[in-house]
């Protein structure tokens, strides 16, 4: 039981962590729905969803591997070393890769604005460069310092966001005195692209702060660990782009069938859908390290049903709740009466984020027992049904279609 009572002490500040950030990033939302037409609001989530591939790329599922072999491996300081050398390798070659060939790839991924590309990234590097020190403050049972860091991050952002977007205009219209370089900036600027320029100064300050935690550590470079953590890795990578994918692919199809505007609506309206994400997101920051801890123990199997039965009943309660009084949120975070047209998705979005909850408690076994290649086959077969279902669907049904697809590749 003390182990039960550790694990959900530490969710529940895991669970600040994953909540207070994506809060406000709820509320932003009606900041940006405020502030941006539906096209541009789609521009907004183009930036993101390629953010997710970069990293979901560029970490080679070295996170999860980190957990693996830091609780089982004698040697702490090489496993650290080996997997932040190997990202600030693979971090170093997208840089140069995609900062001198900006224009080319930015026309190729569908970028209306190349500069967008550039600072999107910047931001990938500086959030690559965070994944394994937030990884050593988890698995080293951290909690308070993760929150606070992941708290951190989300206020810069959120402080970055009301300065551009609404104290900057509000000055202007109010003759409040600003240097003059920023009122000519703004005016020349896009809004949407402030928005950007707020992620990218958020994650160079957590960049900073979380910085010397690595320092700390010798430097020294281990090939055969880095390979056997890249055959635990790599199909989790494959997993994890999957996963992208079945979150994101419908937002990039439903913009070349039926249009930026309609694609912003649904992307908007699918956010309300994070309610569930924030607590299956913070069930997993306090279960995945948790479980790697349990492994060894005799009663680990019956731990892990108790947790996993009061996951479903908690997340049912909750899903219902949402659903029963969707129209508060809805009135709260979209500004602009044509987003909730497509309020009809977040039930079906809820209910595809607890089945992804449900996985995510059942895939512990293949990552106990180093099988990660299956986790690789589950997400594969979800990313073909969504990609499959938006294809054939899309054209016909609209964005109910992509909806309904999340909602079979999760529950699948």
């Amino acid at each position: 039981m003390s182990s039960l009572k550790g694990f959900f002490k530490d969710t529940i500040i895991y669970g600040i962590a994953a909540v207070l950030p994506r809060a406000v990033n709820i509320l932003l939302t009606r900041l940006h729905t405020g502030k941006l037409e539906t096209d541009k609001f789609a521009e907004n989530t183009w930036y993101f969803v390629f953010a997710a591939y970069f990293i979901g790329f560029l970490t080679f599922g070295l996170e999860t591997a980190f957990f693996r072999f830091f609780t089982k491996e004698k040697e702490k300081g090489k496993i650290v070393s080996t997997s932040f050398i190997t990202l600030t390798i693979t971090i170093a070659i997208f840089l140069l890769t995609l900062l001198l060939f900006n224009d080319q790839f930015a026309q190729w991924l569908g970028f209306s604005n190349p500069q967008h590309l550039k600072i999107l990234t910047l931001v990938t590097a500086l959030d690559t460069f965070v994944v394994i020190p937030y990884a050593y403050l988890r698995v080293t049972n951290k909690p308070v310092k993760f929150a606070s860091y992941k708290i951190i991050n989300i206020l810069i952002y959120a402080f970055f966001n009301l300065f551009f977007l609404w104290f900057v205009p509000y000055a202007l219209n109010h003759n409040i005195g600003l240097p003059e370089f920023i009122f000519k900036h703004y005016r020349e600027t896009p809004t949407v692209v402030y928005i950007f320029i707020a992620n990218l100064i958020a994650s160079f300050i957590t960049f900073l702060l979380l910085l010397p935690y690595m320092l700390k550590f010798k430097l020294e470079f281990d090939s055969a660990l880095l390979r056997k953590m890249l055959n635990y890795g790599i199909p989790i990578m494959i997993g994890t782009l999957a996963y992208v994918t079945n979150e994101n692919l419908d937002k990039l199809l439903l913009r070349d069938v039926i249009g930026d505007s309609q694609m912003g609506i649904y992307a908007a309206c699918y956010k309300l859908g994070v309610f569930m994400t924030l607590y299956v997101m913070a069930f997993r920051l306090g279960a995945e390290p948790f479980f790697f801890n349990e492994a060894s123990k005799e009663n680990a199997k019956e731990t892990y049903a108790i947790i996993m039965k009061w996951f479903t009943i908690i997340g049912a309660l909750f899903m219902l709740m949402v659903v029963v009084y969707i129209n508060i949120p809805a009135r709260l975070l979209l500004a602009r009466a044509e987003y909730f047209e497509a309020l009809a998705i977040v039930p079906i979005i809820l209910l595809a984020n607890l089945f992804l909850g449900v996985y995510n408690n059942l895939s512990v076994w293949y990552k106990l027992t180093d099988r990660t290649r299956f986790g690789m086959y589950f997400s594969v077969l979800g990313a073909i049904l969504t990609i499959g279902l938006n294809l054939f669907l899309i054209k016909k049904y609209g964005y109910m279609a992509s909806a309904w697809a999340t909602l079979v590749a999760y529950g699948t």
